[in-house]
């Protein structure tokens, strides 16, 4: 697994910057898809990369129209080289808490559903997709949270599904992720070209190159 995910970052670190100076990488797919734990294995690989998880920026009441509070509190300042301040949400006590920095590193991943969307495209130096259906995602999430959170998915699912419908994020996907039973294989997204500075991936047995 660790080799993979060395190559990974390598080719992310050779990326331009796309947000100033940060090289910003966002990792989008399915609630439940595995996401988290790609971002952190790669921020691990990327010596502590630091990583936003946007259901921080997310809340009951606004499940995915995060996207004011990312670029003026996140996406802006990066641009900028400053430091980002956000709030992050408590999904228990139901209110935003105090701020939370993120510094301009070299690479900055955005992990969450959503994370591909159309207005934070622009920015970003690589857009990954994690390749899991839906109902695999879901059924895998409604496991991890539980019955008390069962309610919740019911109406996450509905809303996730509205979100792809209208701002989906797969089809921009610069390489999708799948995870294989050791470590994940690296696919080229639906529009790219394999070129330079692409993560070595394999397809079956056959490489598809750099």
């Amino acid at each position: 697994m660790t080799e993979d995910l060395d190559r990974a970052a390598a080719a992310l670190r050779r990326l331009p910057p796309s947000c100033g100076p940060v090289r910003l990488v966002a990792v989008d797919g399915h609630a439940g898809s595995g996401k988290s734990t790609l971002a952190g294995r790669l921020s691990e690989a990327l010596d502590g990369a630091p990583v936003l998880h946007l259901d921080d920026l997310a809340s009951h009441a606004e499940l995915f129209e995060w996207t004011g509070r990312l670029l003026e509190q996140v996406v802006v300042p990066l641009s900028e080289g400053r430091t980002a301040r956000y709030h992050p949400y408590d999904w228990n006590l139901r209110a935003f808490g105090p701020a939370r920095t993120l510094e301009p590193a070299p690479v900055v991943l955005v992990e969450g559903v959503g994370a591909g969307r159309r207005v934070l495209r622009p920015f970003l130096a690589r857009l990954l997709w994690m390749e899991r259906g839906p109902e695999e995602s879901w059924e895998r999430g409604r496991r991890r949270d539980g019955p008390a959170q069962a309610a919740f998915w019911d109406g996450w699912t509905v809303a996730e599904t509205r979100h792809f419908a209208e701002d989906p994020s797969r089809p921009f996907a610069d390489i999708l992720v799948r995870e294989r039973g050791e470590g994940y294989a690296w696919l080229p997204g639906p529009s790219v070209t394999a070129g330079p500075n692409q993560i070595i991936t394999h397809r079956d047995e056959s490489p598809a190159a750099n």
